[in-house]
């Protein structure tokens, strides 16, 4: 059965903020199946279009959903952005906390870069010293063990009589 085009965007306003209806009852209201609204709101996301799930509120929006706003709302001014902001149900520290997380969501690169640089660097020193305090040991060793074969010869030749 096809709906026509008119219908369609009809029922996909009804799911967007700050009204957001859940599927299973847009479903149930509109006598059209779940499987053809999910299938509705993923095309609808796909060309950017933002509508997040009912039950969400604004802060447990997908990332796409957040990412649309943000995009949505990127050329408007102080006074389009309330009115945009009232319309889904959202309050403008939101939108900019979530402009923040996108400019940063590329810096993640370059921080681990520098994370896994200061982790090296530490793991070399760490190393370093640990193979330069292995060699004192190593030299006390060795150290201790001529010492043991000297007394042991030195017994031998003069003979005190202790059997080391």
């Amino acid at each position: 059965m096809g709906y026509s085009p008119e219908r369609k965007a009809a029922v996909l306003k009804r799911m967007l903020p700050p009204n957001t209806m859940a599927i299973r009852r847009l479903s149930q209201e509109e006598g059209i199946s779940e499987a053809t609204l999910h299938k509705w709101r993923a095309e609808a996301r796909g060309k950017g279009q933002l509508l997040p799930n009912a039950d969400a509120g604004p802060e447990s929006w997908s990332s796409r959903d957040k990412f649309a706003a943000v995009l949505e709302t990127a050329a408007l001014n102080e006074a389009d952005l309330a009115e945009y902001c009232r319309t889904r149900g959202l309050y403008p520290a939101q939108v900019a906390a979530w402009r923040a997380a996108c400019e940063q969501a590329n810096d993640w690169d370059r921080v681990s870069t520098a994370r896994l640089g200061q982790a090296t660097k530490e793991g070399k020193k760490r190393v370093r010293d640990l193979e330069r305090d292995l060699a004192r040991k190593d030299r006390a060793l060795a150290e201790t063990a001529a010492l043991l074969v000297l007394r042991k010869k030195a017994s031998a030749i003069w003979g005190d009589g202790e059997d080391v």
